[in-house]
């Protein structure tokens, strides 16, 4: 429930946080330059003086955009390709899977650094290179779930009925391969979080003077003698929003799992 909580009060703020911050986050006051806590500014400033609580406000609306996109990215090109791996001929499935096996053996982030060099920086170039690097994951979970589906009897009965491919992925594999999908789901927006945020941390990601929390922290990194809190309140907001995620997902998968609840 704390987990939740924190989740619906992120999601609360990538809606609405241009309407809940205090100040114009892009107003430069060089006479207010990385100052701590005051009335004024609560959370203080950074180094152009602009109000950091209005800042984070505003920076993790394009974090989740990005999250919640290349989500659906990776979910819907994912699981097609799992089913069809699990589904399809011998020799497309091993195309599929093999491929699928060599982009899982590279880690996202030296992916995303390769392929961010050959795209325009921004939330629409970030959500369809990461959503490309999930797509394998995706695929490995919805292959497992489809081998375990064709097994069951009513699997039989459906090739006995002569009905179509189409019918039998839609009606009867896609609905009982969710539950895993899901869990993989939640799993892939803290992901996604995690690598835009370090993109964004090597000035990769989200361009300025757009904020966001991981460009937020990088930035700040250069300016901890001044004012440590800088970099502590982005820091501290991108590993809440991380946890409650994992913790969301994890409480997922022990509901959506039968196995785990007869435990």
């Amino acid at each position: 429930m704390v987990s939740l909580t924190v989740l619906a009060a992120v999601i609360f703020m990538a809606i609405f946080g241009a309407w809940l911050a205090p100040q114009d986050p892009f107003a430069i006051n060089p006479s207010a330059v990385n100052q701590g806590s005051s009335a004024q500014h609560w959370l203080g400033t950074d180094e152009f003086g602009r109000d950091l609580l209005s800042r984070l406000l505003i920076g993790i609306q394009p974090t989740m955009l990005v999250a919640i996109g290349a989500t659906a990215i990776a979910g819907v090109f994912g699981s097609l390709l799992g089913i069809a791996g699990a589904y399809g001929r011998p020799w497309l499935s091993f195309l599929i899977m093999r491929s699928v096996d060599i982009m899982l053996s590279f880690p996202p982030i030296l992916l995303a650094l390769l392929a961010v060099g050959f795209w325009e920086s921004g939330v629409l170039s970030l959500a369809v290179v990461i959503g490309v690097l999930y797509i394998p994951h995706f695929a490995r979970v919805a292959h497992s779930a489809t081998l375990q589906v064709t097994r069951q009897e009513f699997m039989e009965a459906e090739r006995a009925m002569g009905a179509s491919v189409r019918r039998v992925v839609f009606t009867a594999i896609l609905p009982n391969i969710l539950s895993p999908l899901v869990v993989q789901a939640t799993l892939t927006v803290a992901a996604a979080i995690l690598l835009e945020s370090g993109l964004s941390f090597l000035g990769l990601g989200i361009v300025p003077p757009e904020p966001s929390w991981g460009q937020m922290i990088g930035t700040a990194r250069g300016y901890l003698a001044q004012n440590p809190m800088y970099v502590i309140w982005p820091s501290l907001l991108l590993a809440l929003t991380v946890l409650a995620i994992n913790v969301v997902g994890d409480r997922l998968r022990d509901i959506l799992d039968p196995r785990l609840r007869e435990e």
